[in-house]
């Protein structure tokens, strides 16, 4: 008998794995190429803020932190949204987690069971294996080819049962970004009792402009919607494992309760270090910054994949191409050309919110992420690339 119950790794660690078998080193390290990587670059950007160097750390730092989160840091993100956004927040609708994960597990983890999650077919690879362990029950929304990876927003709302609809936006690994009206018709659903909503808004500064479902919210505390954000992404700091949510103070509440007893708080250095990503004067360098490098390159990048032969569906929005192979080639096949050289992307296949593997019409798609390269890496990057297409 075994004592704890064997869980496969995410799908992108499967391919880390294979890789470091076949080039010997860790992806990330120096002579690899991080294209299935999805995370942002980590030192200042072309017109940008500086990147805190350092963060103090008081004996009242060492003490076990609040449940739900740092005061100061609440107020801080609540204060950024309703500047942004022209939200109405207060500290009470805000907690921290460690990462934005964290907090889309528990959230899940303490939903109505008669609730049936509404999920787009091409999705954040987590998702799957979160509703898997949780034993949730699911419904897939198709999201391909066909409709150009943006299911309509009456797909997603499915009024005979009680649902929440689940979404990353700007969407990973697609970019595709949910904005202006159609966006506003899926909060109001969440707002009139229609349906619950849990918006991951990893990479809300990845959109120019930046965009947030908060916008559309006029009373938070009478609303089924739950926001996550994070600092892993636009913030520039994924190291330090600083998420939140967003909610009413009800739904807030209950999540600082299983804190209490399943967390018991979040790193009190790390919130101290997101606090200072919170300054006013910083964020809204950020705010500028971070989308017009990360245009420039989705454009640089995109228009040389076209001219690669690639199909594109990539979004407007996120760090990633959303490519589709021409020449007959499955993305697991491009992928055993790519180790040799020191680099990967993440296989379509572990998009599938199906997991339908060989069977997936996802099987010629891959994901392609410019968030942590340099300007500089361009040409090496698209050589590279044209190589393995040709090999």
């Amino acid at each position: 008998m075994s004592l704890l119950s064997f869980v496969r790794p995410m799908g992108i660690y499967e391919t880390l794995y294979a890789f470091l078998d076949v080039f010997g080193t860790y992806m990330g390290e120096p002579g690899t190429h991080p294209w299935s990587q999805g995370f942002p670059r980590t030192v200042k950007l072309p017109g940008g803020p500086e990147l805190p160097s350092n963060v103090h750390v008081s004996a009242d730092h060492l003490k076990y932190p609040k449940a739900w989160g740092l005061p100061s840091l609440r107020e801080a993100i609540a204060r950024y949204y309703n500047r942004a956004y022209g939200s109405r927040l207060a500290p009470e609708n805000v907690m921290v987690f460690a990462g934005g994960r964290p907090a889309i597990v528990a959230s899940l983890l303490f939903l109505d069971p008669d609730i049936t999650v509404r999920v787009a077919s091409t999705e954040y690879t987590p998702y799957y294996d979160i509703l898997e362990r949780l034993g949730r029950a699911y419904t897939l929304v198709e999201s391909g080819v066909e409709n150009g990876f943006a299911p309509s927003i009456d797909d997603y709302i499915d009024d005979a049962t009680s649902s929440l609809v689940l979404l990353s936006n700007p969407c990973n690994p697609t970019g595709v970004t949910r904005s202006g009206e159609e966006l506003e018709r899926l909060v109001k659903a969440a707002c009139s009792g229609r349906c619950g909503l849990l918006v991951d808004e990893a990479y809300e500064l990845f959109h120019e402009p930046p965009v947030s479902a908060l916008q559309y919210v006029e009373n938070i505390d009478e609303s089924d919607m739950l926001v996550v954000g994070a600092a892993t992404k636009g913030l520039q700091a994924p190291g330090i494992r600083i998420g939140w949510i967003i909610g009413s103070r009800e739904h807030v509440q209950t999540l600082s309760n299983f804190s209490s007893f399943g967390m018991g708080g979040v790193s009190h250095p790390s919130q101290c270090f997101a606090l200072e990503l919170f300054g006013e004067q910083r964020i809204e360098l950020a705010r500028c910054a971070v989308p017009t490098f990360y245009k420039s390159q989705r454009d640089r990048y995109g228009e040389a994949f076209e001219q690669l032969g690639l199909d594109l569906f990539s979004g407007s929005g996120g760090f990633y191409h959303w490519c589709r192979l021409t020449n007959g080639l499955t993305a697991a096949q491009l992928n055993e050309r790519l180790f040799p050289m020191g680099a990967a992307v993440l296989e379509g296949t572990d998009c599938d919110m199906a997991r339908r593997g060989d069977d997936s019409a996802l099987r010629s798609f891959f994901r392609f992420s410019f968030g942590p390269l340099a300007p500089e890496s361009f040409d090496q990057d698209i050589t590279l690339m044209r190589r393995a297409l040709d090999a």
